[in-house]
């Protein structure tokens, strides 16, 4: 089975019913359809070839819908833009994939105006203005019915991060469609007419959704941007069933000044996934939205899906495990192993690097066999993220092996203390990282945003993080702050970009006592 063929099927089963909202813009399955067709065919017709590379910087739109319906259709690789990334970035992607092609919305078009010029791979830059609708109007209709096989390339996703050179990951249709099936293995399950709200763009992580809602007759919903109040009044006014949400999206939808007067009994399922959510967030979340309602996924982009849990697993008591402080259960179909530095498999509750083998991972970086050997031993994916799995199959996820702060000897988790300051009633979001000790090498330094109520003091934090990890894991440092944190394209915290400024002058970002 390929992706196409499964939406296919889906436009016609559910042709009359809705598929696709943006704003005051609403398709049926055979209008978006209809549309995609329209698209592949303008397309092709430009020259392209089934397995060719085509980018995309855009936001959520009906427009986005056509290109993703579009490139199915017409067997050609999506290479989604971020669009908070910076433009040298946009290049960088658009060059080591191939790209023959660039399809930009209006008001990104600026980013890339002279990238024709400076790739002589990239022929055709498309821009989506005032044109784009007249243009789609013009191409034929007729679904051009392309020979597709399931291990054709489907899409080349890029790693996380706005700094730096990202890696391409490409995913097959098969792939693709195993992501799918195993985010939604444990979900309640999606019924014709279920509708499920885009707060990212649909090139991130919420574009995972995106095909299983279509293909069992679901709505996709986008919102342009998140804001709290715009996505809690839209959640409850189009009867939302389904969303993905990252941790700080979450956090903010809970401190919403109308979300506990609305109206959630139409909500099935919150994802939370992307980066750690505190314990405090997830339970305030589940106060207000309800108690059936929040699941819990973790992957990467190389590696999908992982561990996974829903509400009984996660608010529960289980003897030798603690699941608020969990990641999920290992996913059944999921190898799942802890290894030491000599990559050797360490035992049940043992910290060490997390790696897996499961259906939708990566056969490598784009284009980057250095890359791919160092993230791939035997089959193998190495996350890089440091964990533990318990007796009872639970997974934590202790950080990432580069975050870690080693202070006098011992390590320390910025995760361990992120999650005890959160508890603080005044918190709004904290980060911690590393920076320069004079007598430890490192300590802890900790960011931290109150509610707009409400006042911290700097004395208290330290001494939370004292009582509840030990003296030697408490903060060195404290800074309150009044301005949101910085937050990635997909709104996980930049703890590097605030890292930064304490290492001005030191030639490495680790420090030795």
């Amino acid at each position: 089975m390929d992706v196409t063929t499964a939406m296919r099927r889906a436009a016609v089963f559910f042709a009359d019913r809705e598929a696709v909202v943006h704003g005051n813009d609403r398709l049926t399955f055979a209008q978006a359809w209809e549309r995609g067709c329209r698209l592949a065919n303008g397309l092709l017709g430009l020259g392209l070839k089934p397995g060719d590379r085509v980018a995309v910087l855009e936001g959520n739109s009906m427009e986005a819908a056509d290109f993703f319906l579009g490139a199915g259709i017409a067997n050609l690789v999506r290479v989604p833009l971020y669009p908070r990334n910076s433009a040298d970035a946009h290049l960088d992607m658009v060059e080591h994939t191939g790209c023959r092609a660039l399809v930009v919305a209006g008001n990104h078009a600026h980013e890339v105006a002279d990238f024709k010029h400076r790739l002589a791979s990239l022929e055709h830059l498309m821009v989506r203005d005032q044109s784009y609708e007249p243009w789609l109007a013009a191409q034929s209709p007729i679904d051009p019915m392309l020979k597709i096989s399931p291990e054709d390339n489907y899409i080349i996703r890029h790693t996380g991060g706005t700094t730096g050179r990202s890696k391409g990951v490409a995913f097959t249709h098969r792939a693709w469609l195993a992501c799918g099936r195993d985010w939604f293995y444990n979900y309640p399950p999606v019924e014709p007419g279920d509708r499920c709200l885009h707060l990212g763009p649909i090139s991130h992580g919420s574009g995972y959704l995106f095909v299983p809602i279509w293909v069992w007759g679901g709505c996709n919903v986008m919102l342009d941007r998140f804001e709290a109040s715009a996505a809690v009044e839209l959640m409850e006014r189009e009867r939302i069933g389904y969303l993905f949400a990252v941790p700080t999206m979450v956090n903010a939808m809970n401190h919403e000044p109308t979300v506990r007067r609305r109206d959630w009994s139409k909500l099935k399922c919150m994802l939370i996934a992307a980066a750690p959510i505190s314990e405090t967030t997830a339970l305030t979340a589940r106060e207000i939205f309800g108690e059936s309602c929040l699941y819990q996924g973790y992957g990467q982009t190389e590696a999908l899906l992982l561990s996974f849990m829903g509400p009984r697993q996660w608010f529960t008591e289980v003897e030798g495990s603690n699941p608020l402080r969990s990641c999920g259960l290992v996913m059944p179909w999921a190898d799942l192993e802890i290894w030491d530095e000599q990559n050797r498999p360490l035992p049940l509750g043992q910290p060490g690097q997390i790696v897996a083998r499961v259906d939708g991972q990566m056969t490598g970086f784009w284009n980057d066999p250095e890359g791919t050997r160092e993230r791939m031993v035997d089959g193998w994916v190495l996350t890089g993220d440091i964990g533990m799995i318990d007796r009872n199959g639970y997974l934590y996820l202790l950080d990432r092996a580069a975050d870690m702060i080693i202070s006098g000897g011992f390590n320390i988790w910025p995760m361990e203390l992120e999650n005890a300051i959160a508890t603080h009633p005044a918190v709004m979001e904290v980060a911690v990282f590393g920076i320069p000790d004079p007598r430890w090498g490192e300590t802890p330094c900790a960011v931290v945003v109150p509610k707009s109520d409400r006042t911290i003091d700097a004395a208290e934090v330290v001494q939370l993080c004292a009582e509840q990890l030990g003296s030697y894991k408490k903060p060195g440092r404290v800074v309150v702050r009044e301005e949101p944190l910085p937050k990635t394209p997909v709104g996980k915290i930049k703890r590097r970009e605030l890292r930064e400024p304490f290492w001005a002058g030191h030639a490495r970002r680790v420090a030795g006592s």
